[in-house]
């Protein structure tokens, strides 16, 4: 009785999440995930003391020190600056889509990429208005490509952070184990997009000055003061494992550090912090504990391919990059993560954390910045057709997956990847 139940909440919580995935459609994801947490304590499946245990809070707390430091640099206007003075280098349409792909997929690589999307968006959108040129190529390739620099590194996405954390791969080891698939698939990116919009990226500029920063827009003081501790940061999660000390705990510390730094009240910049993403984390995290104790993974599991050679490395980035499509890269990493504990090796963790995120890029449903992209462009007045934008990501899937695979499977294969 207790695994029907236990069935019965988790899929009851992954069709809600599944059907938040449409844009326009008022489902909430974290009151899913909640929702279903609660069940799982009030159906029996679970004691409070089980789901309390079940919710990992290494994980929760590496996303709220990220955001904590993501949202202190929004505050005074970092990612407008950024934003501004890489797309005011443009002078041709071609050379804005290379600024725009590399400025989105470098700032992904390093912030949660749904952080950057959100603000980049109607940057990028004025930016167009401005040189008078189409936007949708840009905010396609925008997208894209925030999904394909946050592949890069262990803070890029929460689904990275799922999996940094579970599997225990330094911060640095995974860096060099995605870094060429994220540089590789950057430029294909760029190629594939310049294939799509020959005619439009071949017409040259209606204005030659480029993109006028608002001066009012940041606070360069507060800016450079928050810089140091924005590389103190980064310098720590390389070094994490030779320190002995975590990446939550290094997370945490420098957040900590900006709320007392930063020129910001600590309130505006606590406020700034989507504590409705940690929720659906704590209710997913709930549902899939319970779902594991009663069993109902067990099927699952069984059908995922856990051998760590080639075979496994295919199987495992085209299911992610299936299965993300339909409940996104989240809560299908949150899925698999069980299947993965007892699997050898570094093999199959970086796979799934390569085709959940790149994966992402064949749907405007396939990951949550696509929808950020879309809603935000759509509050503008730009219309994205889930056609255009599934032309261009069967593409830009295919190729960044397939060279996913080829990557880590040479990887393995050279003995680096064990």
């Amino acid at each position: 009785m207790v695994e029907v139940l236990a069935a019965l909440v988790l899929g009851l919580t992954y069709t809600g999440v599944a059907f938040t995935r449409l844009p326009k459609v008022n489902i909430d994801r974290p009151s899913a995930a909640f929702a279903g947490g609660v069940l799982m304590v009030l159906l029996g499946v679970l004691t409070p003391e089980e789901a309390l245990r079940a919710i990992d809070f290494n994980t929760i707390a590496l996303l709220l020190g990220m955001m904590v430091i993501v949202s202190a640099l929004k505050v005074v206007g970092f990612f407008h600056l950024l934003a501004t003075k890489s797309l005011a280098l443009a002078r041709t349409p071609r050379h804005l889509l290379g600024l725009v792909v590399a400025a989105t997929a470098l700032a992904s690589a390093f912030f949660v990429n749904d952080a950057v999307v959100l603000l980049f968006t109607p940057i990028i959108i004025q930016a167009c208005r401005y040189q008078r040129v189409n936007p949708i190529p840009y905010l396609i390739a925008a997208a894209m490509a925030s999904n394909i620099g946050s592949a890069a590194t262990i803070v890029g996405n929460p689904q990275n952070m799922l999996i940094g954390i579970t599997s225990g791969i330094p911060f640095a080891r995974f860096f060099l184990y995605v870094l060429p698939i994220a540089f590789l698939s950057t430029v294909a990116l760029v190629l594939v997009m310049y294939l799509f919009y020959r005619k439009v990226l071949d017409d040259g500029f209606d204005q030659a000055s480029g993109l006028p920063a608002d001066a009012q827009s940041y606070d360069a003081p507060a800016i450079w003061r928050m810089l140091p501790i924005l590389g103190l940061v980064l310098v720590l999660f390389f070094l994490s494992s030779y320190l002995k000390v975590g990446m939550p705990l290094i997370a945490l510390a420098c957040a900590a550090l900006v709320l007392v730094v930063a020129p910001a009240r600590p309130s505006t910049i606590i406020k700034e912090v989507d504590w409705v993403l940690l929720l659906f984390f704590a209710g997913l995290f709930v549902v899939i504990g319970g779902a594991h104790k009663a069993g109902v993974l067990d099927f699952f599991i069984s059908r995922i391919n856990l051998t760590p050679d080639f075979s496994g490395i295919a199987s495992m980035a085209l299911m992610s990059t299936l299965v993300s499509q339909l409940v996104s890269n989240v809560p299908l990493t949150m899925l698999v993560i069980p299947a993965l504990k007892g699997v050898p090796g570094d093999v199959l963790w970086v796979a799934l954390a390569a085709g959940s995120t790149l994966g992402g890029n064949l749907t405007i449903i396939g990951a949550v910045a696509n929808i950020i992209v879309v809603e935000g462009a759509s509050r503008e007045g730009v219309e994205v057709r889930f056609g255009e934008f599934l032309k261009v990501g069967a593409v830009v899937t295919a190729l960044t997956v397939g060279l996913a695979v080829l990557i880590l499977s040479g990887e393995y294969w050279l003995g680096w990847l064990r």
